[in-house]
C-alpha cells in the first residue's frame, strides 16, 4: 500500500479515489485547478462518509482522521513527496498528455503513476511520460466507495512490480481487481458503453420511451439501474468520449455515438451533473424528458 498518493482531478472521480485512499491510512495529495472543486470535493467526501458511518459501513469515528489526511491544492509542487501519483482529470486525451507531462516534472524519480482513464491506450499515455515501466492503468468505478471493482490495466512498458504494487493498493482499499489488456474501452466500457449507446439509439428511433426502456431493462435483465438513468449518472459527456475513443481506435461503425447523445452533449444536457439529460433532476423525483 502506498503511504502518500497524490490524485489529481477533483470531480466525481478524483474525491472518490482520495475519500478511498485516507479511509485505508494513505496521505492524500489532491490537486486540481479550481480551489472551489476542492471546496466542493472536501464537503462531497465528508457527506459520502457520513452517509457511510450511518449505513453501519465505517465506524463514525474514523471520519475526522481520514479527513484530515487529505491536503488539497492548485500547484503541482505538492506532489514532489507522493509515491504514486493518479491522474483522474476528463476524458479527453490531449487533457490527459499535459497533466501527466506536468505531473511527471513535479514527481520524484521513484515514484510510481497511473491514469484512471476508462477506455485511452495506457501504452500511449505512458509513452509521453519519463517513466513508462512504473506507469499503469488503474481504471475505479463510479461511485468509487461503493462499486468494489478496479480495472488494472498493463502498458506495453509496465513491469511486473509496477502492477503487483497497483494490485496490492487497490486490494488494501477493499477491491477486487479484474485484469484487463490495453484495448480500447478495456473490459467494463467495451461491453457496457455499446449497451448504452444502443438503448439511446432504441430512444432515438421510436422504439420506446425513456421509462419504458429503462423500465424494460432493469426487469427484463435484472440491472439495478436503466442504460439511460446509467448514462445519465456517468455523464452523457463521459459516454460520448468513451464512445469516440471506441469508435476512432477500433474503426468499427457499432461504436458510432448516436445522434441524439451528440444532440444532448452539444446542449449541455450531461445528466446529473448538470440536472438534465435523459431525465429532469429539478425536482425530488427524476422525470423523463422524453
Amino acid at each position: 500500500m502506498f503511504k502518500t498518493i497524490g490524485v489529481i482531478g477533483a470531480g466525481q472521480m478524483g474525491h472518490g479515489i482520495a475519500h478511498v485512499s485516507a479511509l485505508a491510512g494513505a496521505k492524500v495529495r489532491l490537486l486540481d485547478i479550481s480551489q472551489d472543486a476542492l471546496s466542493i470535493a472536501l464537503e462531497k467526501i465528508k457527506e459520502s462518509m457520513d452517509k457511510q458511518a450511518r449505513r453501519g459501513l465505517i465506524d463514525a469515528a474514523e471520519i475526522a482522521p481520514a479527513l484530515a489526511l487529505i491536503q488539497t491544492g492548485t500547484d503541482y509542487g505538492m506532489l514532489s513527496d507522493c509515491e504514486m501519483v493518479i491522474e483522474s482529470a476528463t476524458e479527453n486525451e490531449e487533457v490527459k498528455r499535459e497533466i501527466l507531462k506536468s505531473a511527471t516534472a513535479a514527481m520524484s524519480d521513484q515514484a510510481y503513476l497511473a491514469t484512471n482513464t476508462s477506455s485511452i491506450s495506457i501504452t500511449r499515455l505512458a509513452a509521453i511520460t519519463d517513466r513508462p515501466d512504473r506507469f499503469c492503468g488503474c481504471h475505479f468505478m463510479n461511485p468509487v466507495p461503493s462499486v468494489p471493482l478496479v480495472e488494472l490495466v498493463r502498458g506495453l512498458a509496465t513491469k511486473d512490480e509496477t502492477f503487483e504494487k497497483f494490485k496490492s493498493y487497490a486490494e488494501a482499499l477493499g477491491k477486487t481487481v479484474a485484469v484487463s489488456e490495453d484495448f480500447p474501452g478495456f473490459i467494463v466500457n467495451r461491453i457496457l458503453l455499446p449497451m448504452i449507446n444502443e438503448a439511446i439509439y432504441t430512444l432515438y428511433e421510436g422504439v420506446g420511451s425513456v421509462t419504458a426502456i429503462d423500465t424494460a431493462m432493469k426487469l427484463g435483465t435484472r440491472h439495478p439501474l436503466g442504460p439511460l438513468e446509467l448514462a445519465d449518472f456517468i455523464g452523457l459527456d463521459t459516454c460520448f468520449a468513451i464512445l469516440s475513443v471506441l469508435h476512432a481506435d477500433l474503426a468499427d461503425a457499432k461504436y458510432r455515438p448516436c445522434p441524439l447523445l451528440v444532440k444532448y452533449v452539444e446542449a449541455g444536457w450531461l445528466g446529473v451533473k448538470t440536472g438534465r439529460g435523459f431525465y429532469d433532476y429539478a425536482e425530488d423525483i427524476p422525470r423523463p424528458t422524453r
